[in-house]
């Protein structure tokens, strides 16, 4: 038999999958309005690249993307076997 969550339990706002979804879907709309504004926003870059469309979102996108890899490739080099402080 399965059992359901405990109605003793504390139950907080996050705990609600409704909750969750208008909140990611509220970032997505933010997200799409600051990309918008982005066209109505003059830019004084150093570099040609700096002037179009959407620039930053993606350079930032891209970022992070890499920054991720490289973290899962460096913790090949720095990750120590389970029982490393107790030898």
């Amino acid at each position: 038999m399965t059992k359901g969550p405990d109605p003793t339990e504390r139950r907080y706002w996050l705990d609600d999958r409704a909750n969750v979804d208008r909140l990611v879907r509220g970032f997505y709309a933010f997200c799409a309005l600051l990309l918008l504004l982005d066209l109505f926003v003059p830019k004084h870059g150093a570099f040609a690249i700096e002037h179009l469309f959407g620039f930053y979102a993606f350079f930032g996108f891209a970022a992070c993307v890499t920054l991720v890899l490289v973290a899962k490739q460096l913790r090949r080099v720095l990750m120590r076997t389970e029982d490393y402080y107790e030898r």
